[in-house]
């Protein structure tokens, strides 16, 4: 009986490994962090669009498939030829942040699969920067437009991929690159606008210190008018007296003239040197 035992054994063991060398593959999953999965039953209703597989360890049996998708943000870089308002031909480096939205990967997967971004994202981006590019000028492109364009972009693209089950996280204008000749006229033109700017805030800062001396002017004016309707001869005389009496309270010998002038004030001589 131990004889016929250990074959047995040895062929559970033998046909054990045979099987997980087949199709280990196939029963064995990692899903790694950013990653998540949806199952395919092919004998059981077959994908199954709810159920989200989270990362870790799993088994599957081997005649279902567990189909992994990276969620992680994502970025592509794309370039493009527009026309602007005007008709001129712009070339123009984009980039893209996306990715899917988690609890509708399997939902992605039965209505377009993982070549999402190619068949879905691309094309949708790439129809509607022509639709807005064809609504500015270049020099709007080029310089005080470009974030508000950029904005429009994202916004109109948003909305017509998030019903696909894909999340934009943003769109960016890289470079824009225009003709030569029209590059070297819009620079010319800002920098006109510029130096208008800038003499246009000289004039104002020459106005405000032109204010600032009126005002100052004004008020010397003023205090001079106050001086003199208070300044009186009789109080510059009164004043004359006041210092001659505190004069005259030194202890320094001093000789003082009496009669120096109708309406004068007494002469104080200083003395010798003290006591």
């Amino acid at each position: 009986m131990e004889n016929q035992g250990l074959p047995r054994t040895m062929v559970i063991v033998i046909v054990s490994l045979i099987f997980l060398v087949l199709f280990g593959s196939s029963i064995f999953y990692t899903i790694e962090p950013g990653e998540k999965g949806v199952i395919f039953r092919k004998f059981s209703g077959g994908l199954d669009k709810e159920k989200i597989y989270e990362q870790g360890f799993h088994v599957i049996a081997p005649w279902n498939t567990l189909h992994i998708y990276d969620v992680k943000i994502n970025e592509t870089f794309e370039k493009m030829e527009v026309l602007s308002q005007n008709g001129l031909s712009i070339k123009i480096d984009l980039s893209f942040r996306y990715n899917p939205i988690h609890n509708k990967i399997g939902y992605l997967h039965d209505e377009i699969g993982r070549n999402y971004v190619e068949r879905i994202v691309k094309p949708e981006i790439r129809s509607v920067t022509r639709e807005v590019i064809g609504n500015y000028l270049p020099e709007e492109l080029y310089s005080t437009k470009r974030e508000a364009i950029e904005d429009e972009i994202e916004t109109l693209t948003r909305a017509k991929v998030e019903p696909k089950y894909i999340t934009l996280d943003a769109i960016l204008i890289r470079d824009v690159t225009l003709p030569q000749t029209l590059r070297t006229a819009i620079e010319q033109k800002l920098k006109q606008e510029q130096e208008a700017l800038e003499y246009d805030f000289k004039i104002q800062k020459a106005r405000k210190e032109a204010e600032r001396k009126e005002i100052e002017a004004n008020g010397i004016a003023e205090f001079q008018k106050i001086v003199n309707r208070t300044i009186t001869p009789q109080l510059l005389k009164w004043k004359g007296v006041e210092a001659t009496q505190e004069i005259s309270k030194s202890q320094n010998s001093k000789v003082i003239v009496i009669g120096n002038g109708d309406g004068d004030l007494p002469i104080i001589l200083g003395g010798g040197g003290g006591q």
